[in-house]
C-alpha cells in the first residue's frame, strides 16, 4: 500500500484459500505492527486469511454473498493495520478496546453490497453482464428477514452475560435455574431463548468476552452510526469523510479514548438509529 504521493505504508499478504492442515474460519493479524523506531515510521506487514471458495477446473474463484462479506470484512481489519500512525506498537493498529476493534472492519461490510460499490465488481465471470437490479433488491430485502428475533436473541445472552459477571457470590447458584431466572427478568417470551446455555457460553467464560458479549452489537451501532456520515454527504465515497475517518480512527490506534476518536470523527457520539433503521426495526 503507498501513498498518493507513492511513499510506502505498508504490506499486505492475502491468504485466502483451503488447503490441508489451515484451521477454519477468517481472520487479520500481523507479522510486524506499526511504530516508529529513531523518529522513523516501521512499516506494518499485515495479513488476511481466509478459506474462501476455491478455483475448480477452468472455472475462477467465484465468492458466495457471504463470502463477499467476510473478505471486505477481514479487510476492513487490515485497514486498521495497514494505516496506523501511532508511536508505540502495543498501541498501533487493532490493539484497542474490545467494544471498538470492529468498527474498522464491520463499517467496510456496509460497503460490499451497495449498487455503486456492486458495479466495481458485481458482473457474470463469463458474460461480464453486472448483477442484475431485481437481484440487488433481493439481497438488500434479506437484510430485514427475522432481525426482530435475531436482535432479541442476541440481547438475551448479552444480559445473561451481565448478571453471571456481576454475582458476589456463588453460594446457592444452579446454572439452569439462574438462566430461567435471568430470562424472566427480561420478560422474554417462551418462543426466545438466550443464544446459549451457560455451559457452552464460551465467549463469556474462556473466550475474552467476560461481561463484554454486548460488544458485538455495540460494534454494530458504531458502524451504522459511522456508514451513515457518509450516507448524509450523499456520497458513501466522499473523500472529506474517508479522510476524517483514517486520520480519527484507523490511524490513531488505541493511542486515544475509543469514545473520543468517534466523537472526533462524527462531531458526536453514536446513537442507535442507524442500526434500528438498517435492521428494519425503525422508519
Amino acid at each position: 500500500m503507498t501513498e498518493d504521493d507513492g511513499t510506502e505504508v505498508a504490506v499486505l499478504s492475502l491468504d485466502y484459500f483451503p488447503r490441508e492442515s489451515k484451521r477454519g474460519g477468517a481472520w487479520m493479524s500481523t507479522f510486524r505492527k506499526q511504530g516508529y523506531k529513531n523518529n522513523q515510521r516501521i512499516n506494518p506487514l499485515i495479513f488476511n486469511v481466509g478459506n474462501f471458495s476455491s478455483p475448480v477446473g477452468d472455472a475462477p474463484a467465484l465468492l458466495s454473498v457471504d463470502e463477499v462479506g467476510t473478505a471486505w470484512h477481514e479487510f476492513g481489519h487490515a485497514l486498521h493495520g495497514m494505516l496506523s500512525d501511532v508511536q508505540y506498537r502495543s498501541l498501533s493498529g487493532t490493539s484497542v478496546a474490545q467494544d471498538f476493534v470492529e468498527l474498522p472492519s464491520q463499517v467496510m461490510e456496509n460497503w460490499a453490497f451497495e449498487p455503486e460499490v456492486l458495479k466495481l465488481y458485481a458482473r457474470h465471470y463469463q458474460t461480464g453482464q453486472l448483477i442484475p437490479a431485481e437481484l440487488v433488491t433481493k439481497l438488500e430485502k434479506t437484510k430485514h428477514f427475522n432481525q426482530g428475533f435475531t436482535s432479541t436473541e442476541y440481547l438475551a445472552a448479552c444480559f445473561l452475560d451481565m448478571d453471571w459477571h456481576t454475582l458476589t457470590s456463588l453460594d446457592g447458584i444452579e446454572a439452569t435455574a439462574f438462566e430461567d431466572q435471568s430470562m424472566a427478568n427480561l420478560g422474554l417470551i417462551d418462543e426466545i431463548i438466550s443464544r446459549y446455555r451457560s455451559p457452552y457460553f464460551r465467549h463469556i467464560f474462556a473466550g475474552g468476552y467476560s461481561a463484554g458479549y454486548y460488544s458485538y452489537l455495540w460494534a454494530e451501532v458504531l458502524d451504522a452510526d459511522a456508514f451513515a456520515a457518509f450516507k448524509e454527504t450523499g456520497d458513501i465515497f466522499d473523500p472529506a469523510t474517508a479522510q476524517a475517518f483514517k486520520e480519527n480512527i484507523l490511524e490513531r490506534g488505541g493511542s486515544v479514548d475509543a469514545m473520543q476518536l468517534y466523537r472526533n470523527f462524527r462531531g458526536k457520539e453514536p446513537g442507535p438509529g442507524a442500526l434500528l433503521k438498517r435492521r428494519g426495526l425503525a422508519g
